[in-house]
């Protein structure tokens, strides 16, 4: 039995073959971490786009980090001129996006309807890979063409995880 791809998956597809853009498409097993997916992709940590939904006083958006890192609340609040922000619960997360927990995709619109930012840190590398709409398929692209397919709004949100050197 084939399974059609998610909805979300075959949109970053036609959007990136429609732009010429090059990209690997991995399978894998279900992942539920970064650090799965990055062992299930065979590639570092750091290359890993992490899409986080939060909602910035009472709106929801989509940020975008470097796996290895994590994000910095404060330099979230202070850019939005935000009183609080927390990220969306499971059932918001699937009432914005139609997608669960480690399925959103580093895309805003068209492909997950919601304002897209995207932290520096994933400029230090020269791919990013991402969980596509599921929990067993990824894709691989260069950084370059991402930002040129997906054009984030580029800040600086992440820091280093507690206990980390970078």
């Amino acid at each position: 039995m084939t399974v059609s791809p998610s909805p979300a998956l075959q949109a970053i597809r036609d959007l990136l073959t429609e732009r010429g853009i090059a990209f690997r498409e991995v399978h894998h097993a279900e992942t539920r971490t970064s650090e799965e997916s990055a062992r299930a992709r065979g590639e570092p940590l750091e290359i890993g786009g992490k899409a986080l939904v939060i909602k910035v006083d009472d709106a929801h958006r989509l940020f975008v980090l470097s796996a290895a890192r994590s994000v910095d609340s404060g330099a979230l609040k202070k850019h939005f001129g935000a009183k609080k922000i927390r990220f969306a619960s499971e059932d918001e997360l699937r009432t914005v996006t139609g997608l669960g927990p480690g399925e959103v995709p580093p895309f805003g619109r068209p492909i997950v309807d919601l304002a897209l930012y995207a932290d520096r840190s994933i400029l230090a590398n020269e791919r990013i890979a991402f969980n596509a709409g599921s929990l067993t398929d990824s894709i691989i692209m260069s950084v370059t063409d991402y930002l040129a397919a997906a054009q984030p709004e580029l800040l600086d949100f992440s820091k280093a995880p507690a206990g980390s050197a970078s």
